[in-house]
Protein backbone atom coordinates (compact mmCIF):
# COMPACT_ATOMS: atom_id res chain seq x y z
CA UNK A 1 0.00 0.00 0.00
CA UNK A 2 1.14 3.58 -0.17
CA UNK A 3 -0.09 6.93 1.03
CA UNK A 4 1.33 9.14 -1.66
CA UNK A 5 3.73 7.48 -2.73
CA UNK A 6 5.14 6.73 0.71
CA UNK A 7 5.03 2.92 -0.17
CA UNK A 8 4.40 0.14 3.11
CA UNK A 9 4.24 -3.84 2.68
CA UNK A 10 1.75 -4.20 5.17
CA UNK A 11 1.84 -8.07 7.03
CA UNK A 12 -1.45 -9.14 9.24
CA UNK A 13 0.31 -10.68 12.43
CA UNK A 14 -3.16 -11.01 14.46
CA UNK A 15 -3.90 -14.84 13.92
CA UNK A 16 -0.22 -15.53 14.60
CA UNK A 17 3.05 -14.13 15.01
CA UNK A 18 5.60 -13.79 12.24
CA UNK A 19 9.40 -14.48 12.77
CA UNK A 20 10.46 -10.62 12.19
CA UNK A 21 13.99 -10.60 13.14
CA UNK A 22 16.56 -7.90 11.82
CA UNK A 23 17.58 -9.51 8.59
CA UNK A 24 13.82 -10.25 7.75
CA UNK A 25 13.20 -6.62 8.02
CA UNK A 26 16.06 -5.45 5.59
CA UNK A 27 15.52 -8.52 3.58
CA UNK A 28 11.41 -7.91 2.55
CA UNK A 29 12.55 -4.31 2.09
CA UNK A 30 15.03 -4.72 -0.62
CA UNK A 31 13.45 -3.24 -3.81
CA UNK A 32 15.86 -6.11 -5.84
CA UNK A 33 15.88 -8.77 -3.41
CA UNK A 34 12.45 -8.96 -1.50
CA UNK A 35 9.59 -6.58 -2.13
CA UNK A 36 10.75 -3.11 -1.49
CA UNK A 37 9.35 -0.43 0.92
CA UNK A 38 9.99 2.78 2.91
CA UNK A 39 8.18 1.13 6.32
CA UNK A 40 6.96 -2.12 6.69
CA UNK A 41 3.65 -2.37 8.93
CA UNK A 42 2.30 -5.12 11.14
CA UNK A 43 -1.30 -5.47 12.40
CA UNK A 44 -1.52 -7.16 15.49
CA UNK A 45 -3.93 -7.71 17.57
CA UNK A 46 -4.90 -5.63 20.76
CA UNK A 47 -7.09 -5.58 23.88
CA UNK A 48 -7.47 -1.87 23.48
CA UNK A 49 -8.23 -0.87 20.28
CA UNK A 50 -9.51 -2.17 16.80
CA UNK A 51 -5.83 -3.01 16.12
CA UNK A 52 -1.81 -2.26 17.22
CA UNK A 53 0.13 -1.17 14.43
CA UNK A 54 4.28 -1.67 14.52
CA UNK A 55 6.02 0.25 12.51
CA UNK A 56 9.90 -0.78 11.10
CA UNK A 57 11.64 1.81 8.73
CA UNK A 58 13.65 -0.12 5.62
CA UNK A 59 16.85 -0.07 7.71
CA UNK A 60 15.25 -2.62 10.18
CA UNK A 61 14.32 0.04 12.85
CA UNK A 62 11.46 -0.24 14.87
CA UNK A 63 9.89 3.31 15.08
CA UNK A 64 6.90 4.92 17.06
CA UNK A 65 4.43 6.80 14.42
CA UNK A 66 3.73 6.70 10.68
CA UNK A 67 0.57 8.81 9.60
CA UNK A 68 0.72 7.85 5.70
CA UNK A 69 0.75 4.01 6.95
CA UNK A 70 -2.18 5.02 9.51
CA UNK A 71 -4.19 5.58 7.13
CA UNK A 72 -3.68 2.55 5.19
CA UNK A 73 -4.39 0.35 8.44
CA UNK A 74 -7.29 2.03 8.86
CA UNK A 75 -8.52 1.84 5.49
CA UNK A 76 -7.74 -2.23 5.60
CA UNK A 77 -9.79 -2.61 8.95
CA UNK A 78 -12.61 -0.35 7.82
CA UNK A 79 -13.51 -2.85 5.01
CA UNK A 80 -12.89 -5.70 7.02
CA UNK A 81 -15.11 -4.91 9.87
CA UNK A 82 -17.72 -2.66 7.58
CA UNK A 83 -16.99 0.53 10.04
CA UNK A 84 -16.35 4.00 9.02
CA UNK A 85 -14.41 4.80 12.09
CA UNK A 86 -11.44 2.65 14.28
CA UNK A 87 -8.92 2.54 16.01
CA UNK A 88 -5.05 2.11 16.03
CA UNK A 89 -2.33 1.67 18.45
CA UNK A 90 0.76 2.24 18.38
CA UNK A 91 4.04 2.77 20.23
CA UNK A 92 3.33 6.78 19.78
CA UNK A 93 0.13 7.14 21.11
CA UNK A 94 -3.45 6.05 20.78
CA UNK A 95 -5.16 7.35 16.76
CA UNK A 96 -8.66 7.40 15.53
CA UNK A 97 -9.34 7.24 12.49
CA UNK A 98 -12.58 7.78 10.37
CA UNK A 99 -13.53 7.84 6.26
CA UNK A 100 -14.25 10.57 4.15
CA UNK A 101 -15.77 11.52 1.09
CA UNK A 102 -14.02 10.37 -2.32
CA UNK A 103 -11.78 7.79 -0.22
CA UNK A 104 -9.85 9.67 2.24
CA UNK A 105 -9.26 9.22 5.81
CA UNK A 106 -8.81 11.49 8.80
CA UNK A 107 -6.87 10.66 12.06
CA UNK A 108 -6.66 11.85 14.57
CA UNK A 109 -2.88 12.42 15.38
CA UNK A 110 -2.92 13.54 19.13
CA UNK A 111 -1.59 16.72 20.45
CA UNK A 112 1.99 17.84 19.55
CA UNK A 113 4.71 18.25 22.25
CA UNK A 114 7.16 20.79 22.48
CA UNK A 115 9.35 20.14 25.55
CA UNK A 116 13.22 19.60 24.35
CA UNK A 117 13.05 16.46 26.68
CA UNK A 118 9.78 15.48 24.99
CA UNK A 119 11.75 15.74 21.27
CA UNK A 120 14.02 14.68 22.82
CA UNK A 121 16.82 16.93 22.25
CA UNK A 122 20.60 16.53 24.37
CA UNK A 123 20.39 19.67 25.76
CA UNK A 124 18.08 22.86 26.62
CA UNK A 125 16.24 25.43 24.37
CA UNK A 126 13.35 27.01 22.89
CA UNK A 127 12.07 24.68 20.48
CA UNK A 128 9.94 27.40 18.56
CA UNK A 129 12.84 29.02 16.82
CA UNK A 130 15.67 26.44 17.94
CA UNK A 131 19.27 27.69 18.15
CA UNK A 132 20.76 24.99 16.20
CA UNK A 133 21.98 25.45 12.37
CA UNK A 134 23.78 23.00 10.06
CA UNK A 135 24.76 23.92 6.26
CA UNK A 136 23.66 28.23 6.49
CA UNK A 137 19.72 26.28 7.75
CA UNK A 138 18.93 27.75 10.93
CA UNK A 139 16.12 28.19 13.40
CA UNK A 140 14.36 25.05 12.78
CA UNK A 141 11.30 24.40 14.63
CA UNK A 142 11.37 20.79 16.82
CA UNK A 143 8.03 18.87 17.40
CA UNK A 144 7.19 15.65 18.95
CA UNK A 145 3.88 14.27 16.88
CA UNK A 146 4.31 10.79 18.06
CA UNK A 147 8.14 10.53 16.67
CA UNK A 148 10.10 13.66 16.67
CA UNK A 149 10.63 15.93 14.05
CA UNK A 150 13.15 19.18 13.10
CA UNK A 151 11.50 21.56 10.58
CA UNK A 152 13.69 24.10 8.44
CA UNK A 153 11.51 27.27 6.82
CA UNK A 154 13.28 28.11 3.63
CA UNK A 155 12.71 30.30 0.54
CA UNK A 156 12.95 27.61 -1.79
CA UNK A 157 12.32 23.77 -0.55
CA UNK A 158 13.72 22.22 -4.31
CA UNK A 159 16.97 23.88 -4.01
CA UNK A 160 17.68 22.15 -0.44
CA UNK A 161 20.40 19.45 -1.44
CA UNK A 162 18.23 16.91 1.04
CA UNK A 163 19.84 13.63 -0.09
CA UNK A 164 23.78 15.29 1.41
CA UNK A 165 22.33 17.15 4.34
CA UNK A 166 19.50 14.85 5.62
CA UNK A 167 21.66 12.41 6.97
CA UNK A 168 23.63 14.85 8.57
CA UNK A 169 20.94 16.15 10.78
CA UNK A 170 18.99 12.55 11.34
CA UNK A 171 22.56 11.99 13.09
CA UNK A 172 23.75 14.97 14.73
CA UNK A 173 24.10 14.41 18.40
CA UNK A 174 21.65 17.39 19.43
CA UNK A 175 19.48 14.25 18.43
CA UNK A 176 19.66 11.02 20.42
CA UNK A 177 16.89 9.13 18.97
CA UNK A 178 17.76 10.53 15.96
CA UNK A 179 15.24 12.79 13.94
CA UNK A 180 13.21 13.45 10.99
CA UNK A 181 14.06 16.34 9.17
CA UNK A 182 11.44 18.35 7.18
CA UNK A 183 12.42 21.58 4.44
CA UNK A 184 9.25 24.07 4.37
CA UNK A 185 8.66 26.69 1.93
CA UNK A 186 5.68 28.89 2.63
CA UNK A 187 3.80 29.30 -0.28
CA UNK A 188 1.03 31.45 1.43
CA UNK A 189 -0.95 31.21 4.81
CA UNK A 190 -2.94 27.98 3.80
CA UNK A 191 -0.74 26.33 1.64
CA UNK A 192 3.24 24.87 2.02
CA UNK A 193 5.81 22.99 0.43
CA UNK A 194 7.71 20.73 2.38
CA UNK A 195 10.28 17.81 1.33
CA UNK A 196 11.57 15.24 3.94
CA UNK A 197 14.12 13.50 4.96
CA UNK A 198 12.78 10.28 6.94
CA UNK A 199 14.88 8.81 9.55
CA UNK A 200 15.83 5.46 9.01
CA UNK A 201 14.27 5.69 5.32
CA UNK A 202 15.95 8.31 3.75
CA UNK A 203 13.86 10.79 1.43
CA UNK A 204 10.31 9.53 0.38
CA UNK A 205 7.41 10.84 -1.16
CA UNK A 206 5.62 11.65 1.56
CA UNK A 207 5.57 11.75 5.55
CA UNK A 208 2.06 12.34 7.15
CA UNK A 209 3.64 12.56 10.67
CA UNK A 210 6.24 15.34 8.67
CA UNK A 211 3.19 17.09 7.31
CA UNK A 212 1.71 17.29 10.79
CA UNK A 213 4.66 18.84 12.34
CA UNK A 214 5.81 21.08 9.74
CA UNK A 215 1.93 22.96 10.04
CA UNK A 216 2.00 22.86 13.63
CA UNK A 217 6.08 24.12 13.54
CA UNK A 218 4.49 27.13 10.65
CA UNK A 219 1.34 27.91 12.90
CA UNK A 220 3.78 28.26 16.13
CA UNK A 221 5.16 31.11 14.12
CA UNK A 222 2.42 32.57 12.67
CA UNK A 223 3.72 31.52 9.12
CA UNK A 224 0.28 29.78 8.55
CA UNK A 225 -3.03 29.19 9.47
CA UNK A 226 -4.17 26.40 11.94
CA UNK A 227 -5.28 25.03 8.69
CA UNK A 228 -3.17 24.00 5.42
CA UNK A 229 -2.27 22.26 2.49
CA UNK A 230 0.97 20.64 3.06
CA UNK A 231 2.25 19.73 -0.31
CA UNK A 232 4.27 16.84 -0.84
CA UNK A 233 6.48 14.99 -3.72
CA UNK A 234 3.63 12.85 -4.10
CA UNK A 235 0.61 14.61 -3.61
CA UNK A 236 -1.35 16.67 -1.14
CA UNK A 237 -2.23 16.55 2.96
CA UNK A 238 -4.32 18.72 4.58
CA UNK A 239 -3.60 18.74 7.98
CA UNK A 240 -5.29 20.58 11.01
CA UNK A 241 -3.74 21.57 14.41
CA UNK A 242 -7.70 22.06 16.12
CA UNK A 243 -8.70 24.09 18.58
CA UNK A 244 -8.49 20.88 21.19
CA UNK A 245 -4.96 20.85 20.19
CA UNK A 246 -5.40 17.58 18.52
CA UNK A 247 -3.27 17.78 14.97
CA UNK A 248 -6.12 16.33 12.10
CA UNK A 249 -4.50 14.54 8.92
CA UNK A 250 -6.53 14.22 5.60
CA UNK A 251 -5.28 12.31 2.95
CA UNK A 252 -5.79 9.01 0.84
CA UNK A 253 -4.68 5.49 1.00
CA UNK A 254 -3.79 3.31 -1.67
CA UNK A 255 -3.84 -0.51 -1.98
CA UNK A 256 -0.99 -1.48 -4.82
CA UNK A 257 -0.94 -5.37 -4.71
CA UNK A 258 -1.48 -8.64 -2.12
CA UNK A 259 0.59 -11.40 -2.52
CA UNK A 260 2.00 -14.13 -0.32
CA UNK A 261 5.62 -15.06 1.51
CA UNK A 262 6.65 -18.06 0.13
CA UNK A 263 8.24 -20.64 3.21
CA UNK A 264 11.74 -20.15 0.52
CA UNK A 265 11.53 -16.63 1.71
CA UNK A 266 12.10 -17.47 5.57
CA UNK A 267 13.62 -21.07 4.99
CA UNK A 268 16.58 -18.91 2.94
CA UNK A 269 17.09 -16.49 5.95
CA UNK A 270 17.40 -19.75 8.39
CA UNK A 271 19.91 -20.84 6.06
CA UNK A 272 21.95 -17.46 5.57
CA UNK A 273 21.77 -17.34 9.55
Amino acid sequence: MHGLGNDFVVLDARAHSLPLDLAAVKLLGDRKRGVGFDQMITIERSDKADAFMRIHNVDGGEVESCGNAARCVATLLMRENGKDAVSIDTLGGWLNARSGASGVITIDMGEPRFDWQAIPLSREMNTMSMAYSHAGYDKPGGVNVGNPHVVFFVPNAEAVPLAEIGPQIEHDPLFPQRINVEFAQIIDRKQIRMRVWERGAGITRACGTGACATLVAAARRDLSERKAQIVLDGGVLTIEWGADNHIYMTGPATEAFRGEIPPTFWAALHDAA
